[in-house]
């Protein structure tokens, strides 16, 4: 299974919850960032961070896939996953 199968494949729930605060992370700490007034270096730093943690939880979270789903949408047969 290629990425792309990957992204478009069922996402268990708790990766759906997982998704959606990784994403509301990233929105808050990219509004921390672009603000117009100047903030505390420490805050800028954790803003940066939060947005690297949000983006990484919100990519693993969108390529994981619920096998038990994939293996129901299949006609029965099965590929070749490979090692």
């Amino acid at each position: 299974m290629n990425i792309q199968e990957r992204a478009k494949a069922p996402t268990p729930k708790f990766f759906k919850v997982l998704r959606t605060i990784g994403l509301s992370l990233l929105a808050v700490s990219g509004s921390l960032l672009a603000a117009p007034i100047t903030l505390p270096a420490a805050v800028v730093t954790v803003a940066g961070y939060v947005a690297v943690a949000g983006s990484v939880i919100s990519a693993v979270s969108q390529v994981t896939v619920d096998e038990s789903e994939v293996e129901k949408t299949t006609d029965g047969t099965k590929k070749n996953q490979g090692p």
